[in-house]
């Protein structure tokens, strides 16, 4: 797992994925920041997936380094998904009036 600045913030690449595990916040987001272009310069052709499945907390700084990254990626050709929202990270994104800038993977529906 890596540290950033106290914080404990695994990030591993799954395919397309790029899955974030632990605390996204201020501490963490140089981490975070680092790997998301190198994921993005990495990618050819395709969308690029960030997995906030296993993310802990989140917090406003840590968005606005997802919707940087968003425009990055544009920029290059290229849609990041924001997979595994839950209604915290979804209620911030909305609060910090980024939810129009960044892709969010629809909730899957179970019966």
């Amino acid at each position: 797992m890596q540290m950033a600045s106290g914080t404990a913030m695994d990030v591993a690449t799954d395919g397309t994925a790029l899955k974030l595990v632990g605390d996204f916040d201020v501490r963490s987001t140089g981490l975070v920041r680092e790997a998301l272009y190198d994921h993005i310069d990495a990618r050819t052709e395709g969308d690029l997936v960030v997995d906030l499945t296993a993310v802990t907390t989140i917090d406003a700084t840590a968005l606005r380094v997802l919707a940087v990254a968003t425009r990055a990626a544009e920029r290059d050709g290229h849609r990041l998904l924001l997979r595994g929202c839950n209604a915290s990270v979804r209620r911030m994104l909305t609060l910090a009036r980024l939810r129009h800038l960044v892709m969010v993977e629809p909730l899957a529906v179970t019966g």
